[in-house]
Order: structure tokens, then sequence, then C-alpha cells
């Protein structure tokens, strides 16, 4: 799987859902979690202590303990089916996900594209010995036939437990036993400046390891992470690596690998990981069989510029703004009036509007905290009982997916923005597409399908029925859209 990547211009991607209805039963035993505060005796020391320089603030660690103790328990995650893309050369023997087919291509001859299958790749990790994997969500969302291997080239099928899109965290299941597992730690604990070790699957090369160090805490980033309090870091991490762990010295995993800022889609020293105390929130929720629920306080914010901050005749451009507030919501009930601007919730400072959503969606319904603001330039401190996104607020998680066979592809529903994006009111996104109709006609993922048989499009429900009953072997009229560019194909279907 590509891992994701971003830089800071709107994504081409569309975020897909599985409810995270379904759950299972761990045992107490089951879970390996660390306490808040840090044993005695660290798991990695330093390589060179006897010989330190007295002088020396630090040392270099040696990993080795970690890589020997937890290696075991990271695997790797691929679908047994395969994606069709564009492009390509014949002559070239390595998949595009191979860290050599750039090298090969300039050997390679002219030869024209063609179509050529890539993998989905991805990395997770153990949390208990009958099998129970922690993954990102994005890893797995749209695979069709997960496959889980571990270090011994031991492969299983494996199940989606539950997915939350919002957190970007999955639970994988496979039917195995005994096997190794992770400490968990608390992210919470972190601290900028400190060592972290990633291991996992870049490219398939098994038990892969980098090192780096928090660059920052509870980063937030654009788009549709607003609910992620990113770990920022400068550990190496490439394709393959998502969904695989960070650890701390104490070799206990404190975040998941995530995406990565870049230019040209490789690695430029900004990595970012999901904290571990995050994604087990989803993880909790899949074991008591209940849907993730987020905090809400029902207002529209915006960043405080410096101008703003000079006309609202404050000291400095500092904390969230409020734009609206939605009657009847927690905010409006607590005093919160347009104009006002959010500095500190629960205690923590907000410097920035993107760290307001993390805090209050991490907020269990029905908790009442203290909310610092500033009222005409007066500083007031009020008390809110945080109420639950209404469902309208969840499209993400309420988003519909359906895999029409006929045509070789899996398909979703077009949100909102994607609609402004286009131009567009109507059709459904091409979220992976396999061998079949759809890919011998050159259709890839990111196409909207707008019409099919002269019929309109709203949802992956309507497309299926329409498909269904549509006759094989006679010539279809597919209205699909690209960017800004609309164009019919003619498709030809399958038996059913």
């Amino acid at each position: 799987m590509p891992l994701r990547a971003f830089n800071f211009q709107p994504r081409q991607i569309l975020v897909a859902v599985i409810a995270a209805t379904a759950g299972f039963g761990l045992g107490a035993a089951g879970w390996a979690f660390a306490a808040d505060n840090h044993s005695p005796s660290a798991v990695v020391t330093s390589a060179n202590k006897t010989a330190a320089d007295p002088h020396k603030l630090v040392d270099l660690p040696d990993f080795t303990p970690i890589v020997n103790k937890y290696g075991n328990a990271i695997v790797k995650i691929d679908d047994s089916d395969t994606k069709i893309v564009r492009g390509g050369n014949g002559a070239d023997p390595f998949p595009r996900n191979s860290p050599f087919y750039q090298f090969f291509q300039g050997f390679s001859g002219a030869n024209p594209p063609q179509k050529e299958k890539m993998e989905a790749l991805g990395s997770g990790f153990i949390i208990s010995p009958n099998g129970y994997i922690v993954t990102a969500g994005h890893v797995v969302r749209g695979m069709h036939h997960i496959i889980v291997t571990l270090t011994n080239h031991h492969a299983y099928p494996a199940k989606v437990v539950g997915l939350s899109v919002r957190y970007d965290t999955a639970l994988l299941k496979i039917d195995a036993h005994n096997l190794p597992t992770v400490e968990l730690g608390n992210s919470r604990n972190l601290k900028v400046g400190q060592w972290l070790l990633a291991i996992g699957m870049p490219f398939g090369f098994y038990n892969t390891v980098t090192q780096g160090v928090v660059s920052a805490l509870n980063r937030p980033l654009p788009h549709d992470d607003e609910y992620i309090p990113f770990i920022q870091s400068d550990v190496p991490i490439n394709p393959g690596n998502s969904g695989g762990p960070i650890f701390n010295m104490e070799g206990q995993v404190v975040g998941i690998n995530d995406q990565i800022y870049t230019n040209d889609g490789g690695y430029m020293g900004l990595s970012f990981s999901i904290p571990i105390n995050t994604a087990m929130r989803a993880v909790h929720a899949f074991e008591a069989h209940k849907k993730l629920h987020f905090g809400w306080l029902g207002v529209d914010v915006q960043e405080v510029t410096p101008q703003m901050a000079k006309a609202l005749h404050m000291k400095e451009p500092v904390g969230a703004l409020v734009a609206s507030v939605s009657p009847h919501e927690a905010a409006a009930k607590a005093g919160l009036k347009p104009g006002d601007v959010i500095v500190t919730y629960n205690h923590e400072a907000i410097y920035s509007v993107g760290q307001l959503p993390p805090l209050v969606g991490d907020t269990p319904p029905g908790t009442t905290v203290p909310m610092g603001i500033l009222h005409n330039g007066k500083p007031e401190t009020l008390q809110v009982t945080i109420g639950t996104m209404p469902s309208k607020m969840r499209h993400v998680e309420a988003e519909k997916t359906a895999d029409i066979r006929r045509l070789g592809l899996r398909v979703t529903t077009l949100d909102q923005a994607a609609q402004k994006r286009l131009g567009i009111h109507h059709g459904v996104l091409i979220e992976s597409i396999y061998p079949g109709p759809a890919a011998q006609m050159g259709l890839t993922d990111g196409m909207v399908i707008q019409q099919i048989d002269q019929q309109m499009v709203n949802s992956p429900e309507q497309l299926q029925q329409i498909v269904r009953k549509l006759p094989a072997h006679t010539p279809i009229p597919l209205l699909v859209r690209q960017g800004h560019q609309s164009l019919y194909v003619v498709i030809t279907l399958s038996e059913h």
C-alpha cells in the first residue's frame, strides 16, 4: 500500500469507511499496557556507556534489544488480489513498488506503456497472542482478500474486526495462537527530542529498522485528519511502512506510522504517526462491540491571523476564533458566542485552530470540561458539557462502498467536498480496480462514474442494482469523469 503522503495541497483521496460495529473479547492477559511512569531500567542502553565522556549530555542508544525482543511481532499486510494501473514497461522485470523499478527503466528500451499489476502493501503489529493485529486504516481499506505474513513467512488470511477512518486505525484478526506480541506504551509521556525506532516492511523488505527523534507533538494536519494529534518525527518511513509501529526507548509502541510530507513521493525528513493512545481508543470501541463516538461542541472555528488578532485587540495571534455557534448544542448551552476566541480546552493551551478538534473529539460525550475564552478581549472560563457528534457530521463514518464484480471495481459514495471540487452533483467514486471489464477499458481508481446505460448514478447501491439487470455481451455506454472532464466509454459486461 503506498504510504499516505501530503504536500498541503488538496488531496486526491476520498475517504471510505467501514463502520466499527463488530467487536471481540480479549482477556486481560491479551493486552500489555505500560504504566504511566516508566520503569527505572530502560530496554535501550547506551552503546558506549562505560566509556561515556562525562561532558556529554547524551550518548547514542543501542536499539538491538528492541529489535530482538519485538521484531517478530511485526507483520506484513498485503492483498491477494491485485490492482490494474496504467503505465509501466513490459520489459521491466520488477513491479512498480520495487525499489529497483526506476533503476531498470533506463535499460529496458522504449517499449510502449501497458497495464501492469501492483500489490497493496503495509505493515502491522500483533497485540495479543491469539491473533489480533493493529494497523493503519488506509492500509486495509479497499483490500478484498487481506493476507498477513509473519516474520517466519507463515501467511494467514485476515478479517477486519473494525476500522475507523477518522482515527485511520484498523483491527485485524488471524486464526493463530501463541504469537509474539508488542508492549503498548503511553504516547502522552513522549517528549520532543526523545529517540524513536520504527520497524516495518518498506517495499516488502522484512523487519526493516529505522530510527529518529520526536520532532513535534500534537501536530495537526490539514484535510481529513483533523481528529488525530499526530506525532511528528524524522524517522525514515517509506511505502510499506504504513501501519507499522514506532517504539520508545523502553521498547513500548507509542505510535503507528501513517504518512509523510513530500513533494515528490519520497521521504523528506517529515514523518507523521498516530499516537497509540488515539489508536487504542478506536480498538477499545471494537472490543466493546460499540460504535466510536466523538465529542462535539457545535461550533465553526477559524485561525486567528495577525490581522484578526489586532482587530480583536489581542496581544498574540493564538487560539481558535468562533465563527458560528449551532443553537441548542454544547457550546451554545455553555454561553459561547461568535467572536469569542477559545484559548484553552480542559486546561490545555490552544495556540492554533488545528489543536482543538482532536481534543474535543477525544472527549467522551457527557463529560464537563473547563474552556478558557476571550470574550470582547476579556478572559472568561466556561464549563462545557460535551455533546455527541451528530450522525450527519459523521459522513465519513457513514459512507457506503460496493463491489461491482461484473465491472471489476469497488466504488464508494462521493462526498460533498469532492462534488464541489469536481463541479458535479452525482456519481460514485472508483476506489479500486481489479481484473475485469473496467480495467480492460482503462478505468482507474479516482475516476467518478456518473451514468451507466444512460441512467444517472447517485449511490453504490444504485449502481449495483442497475448493473445487476444489464445484459451480458452487449455494449453499454458509461459516463465517467476524471478531474473536470467527463467522457463516455463503452463497456461490455460478463455473465452474472
